[in-house]
């Protein structure tokens, strides 16, 4: 889980789950039935992916709705960050 972490701040969320995914592919295969929805997610949503990902195979429970929105909210800031940062200068 090191590993992954440091991955994610170093490189990216979208190599951390191409790299996840060879690693840990039975996670994978429970969270997701086709190769679609994990292949729009690394394009589109890597965070969102990586939270799912994370909580999905034991079900979500509670709190774990929580990890999903908040990779939700770090993708649409990645996405829409840099227009407020060019707004200002």
């Amino acid at each position: 889980m090191c590993c992954l972490i440091a991955i994610m701040v170093l490189l990216g969320p979208r190599l951390a789950a191409v790299v996840w995914w060879f690693v840990d592919t039975n996670r994978w295969s429970a969270a997701f039935s086709s190769l679609w929805w994990p292949l729009l997610g690394v394009l589109f949503l890597p965070w969102t992916l990586l939270a799912y990902v994370a909580v999905s195979p034991g079900g979500f429970v509670g709190f774990d709705w929580f990890w999903v929105v908040l990779g939700f909210i770090f993708d649409l800031g990645s996405y829409s960050g840099g227009s407020q940062k060019k707004r200002w200068l």
